[in-house]
């Protein structure tokens, strides 16, 4: 009977022990005055480059020295939430709905309703959880801002929940929809929320909408069947490239001769998706050495809309386009990696002819179409977007993470900043299965 007791105290325990979140009902968060009505389009590349799907991410905000009391948390989350309520009159649209007047025909209708905004508390320290490092030890289903039952997800441009930790730290998660923002305009919507709740008047940038600004291209004709989807078990690995590899691979390209002998430099984009690239040829065993091995990403093209917008500064809109390489896998797996940046490069390069051909009615569109096989890994670069420069009041965050662990369509490799004081470039990879996955990880520790 003893034994019995003491083993049901320690389930007890475990199971006190274990981190709990409550969550309070969501709340609309109307715009804080009167804004105006109507329906407004999105742009040809909204609708060309995103989908009706929704992106979720968390900001984890380390507790400030001593951290804060439990009313002190409180008054900063009242502030965040007028934050927001003051940046929706601005940034009106936000406050609608996404709406479908006709068959294809996807609008924002500016019904002024607000957006909705969840509290919760967390029964444990940010330490407790390991700062919310992978793998969680938290669900995210706990972190993240779903409507009432009545409103459709689809159908709402952002949500917010900010989660209180006992340390005096916080988490918030955003949903927004892709459709209204690429990352870099809900970043630049989410600072103007930040920059209101600490007082300011008004945003430091004014948003622009002009979405009818920019051209609508003819569709090239549909080639062939629609694609089929292969739905994968992809593995999830964190790995981190360090700035010591980052600033090495950069040296090795300049002194190369594809670097032109010192005459060329390249990014850090540019030396982690090399990074990537070959280091995936290599550990992709299952393919043949003649089998194509590609890899894609979404350029920002803002630079480029200069004499298209009125203004490029604060526009929110997708200002993306797709940049694709293609080669055999024995030649990425037998190139130098100054070489394959040397690729990355050229690709990036001729990105302003194929956007300004797609925006003149070209064939620039058939480059939507990416077949997606083992053979196709996307990256995605989130390190400089902005979401880690927002502060809602308590400072900016010491970590940015999406939440993209259900993706089985496509390799995808999603670069962030690591964890605060770390530098570098953090992986968080979607991108092979478990037969390759060790032979990845080896690859990839070259450069940690």
């Amino acid at each position: 009977m003893a034994a019995a007791t003491a083993v049901a105290a320690v389930a007890a325990a475990a199971a006190a022990a274990e981190p709990t979140v409550s969550k309070s009902a969501p709340e609309l968060v109307p715009p804080a005055g009167p804004t105006p009505r109507g329906a407004l389009p999105l742009s040809s590349i909204d609708k060309t480059a995103a989908v009706r799907v929704s992106v979720d991410f968390i900001q984890v905000f380390p507790p400030a020295t001593g951290g804060p009391a439990a009313d002190g948390q409180d008054a900063a989350v009242a502030r965040m939430r007028d934050g927001f309520a003051r940046a929706l009159v601005p940034y009106y649209p936000v406050a609608g709905r996404i709406a479908e007047p006709a068959p294809g025909d996807v609008v924002v209708d500016c019904t002024g309703e607000g957006v909705w905004f969840v509290e919760a508390t967390a029964s444990c320290a940010l330490a407790d959880v390991n700062n919310l490092e992978r793998p969680l030890l938290i669900a995210k289903e706990h972190l993240l801002p779903r409507p009432p039952p009545e409103e459709k997800l689809e159908d709402l441009i952002l949500m917010a929940q900010v989660t209180k930790f006992t340390c005096g730290g916080f988490a918030v998660g955003i949903c927004f929809s892709h459709l209204v923002f690429d990352g870099q305009g809900a970043a630049q919507f989410l600072k103007a929320a930040g920059e209101m709740a600490r007082g300011l008047p008004a945003p430091s940038v004014p948003p622009v909408w002009d979405r009818d600004s920019i051209p609508d291209p003819p569709k090239p004709p549909p080639r062939g069947p629609p694609p089929s989807f292969t739905a994968f078990n992809f593995v999830t690995q964190v790995v981190d490239v360090s700035p010591e590899s980052i600033a090495r691979i950069k040296e090795d390209f300049t002194a190369s001769p594809t670097g032109g002998g010192g005459g060329q430099t390249c990014s850090t984009f540019d030396a982690v998706t090399a990074v990537v690239f070959r280091c995936r040829a290599l550990a992709a065993s299952s393919l043949p050495d003649d089998a194509e091995v590609r890899l894609g990403f979404a350029a920002s093209t803002r630079h480029l809309l200069a004499g298209v917008l009125p203004a490029v500064d604060g526009y929110y809109g997708n200002c993306v386009y797709p940049v694709g390489i293609a080669r055999h896998r024995g030649a990425v797996r037998g190139a130098a990696l100054a070489e394959v940046v040397g690729v990355v490069r050229e690709a990036k390069e001729a990105l302003a002819a194929r956007f300004t051909d797609w925006l003149g009615g070209g064939g620039g569109g058939d480059h939507y179409d990416v077949p997606l096989d083992y053979g196709t890994v996307t990256v995605s670069d989130w390190s400089r977007v902005g979401f880690n420069e927002v502060d809602y009041g308590f400072g900016e965050p010491g970590y940015v993470f999406t939440l993209n662990d259900d993706v089985n369509i496509v390799a995808s490799v999603i670069y962030l900043r690591p964890p605060a004081p770390k530098r570098g470039i953090r992986l968080m990879l979607r991108c092979v299965e478990e037969p390759h996955a060790a032979a990845f990880a080896d690859e990839l520790a070259k450069f940690a």
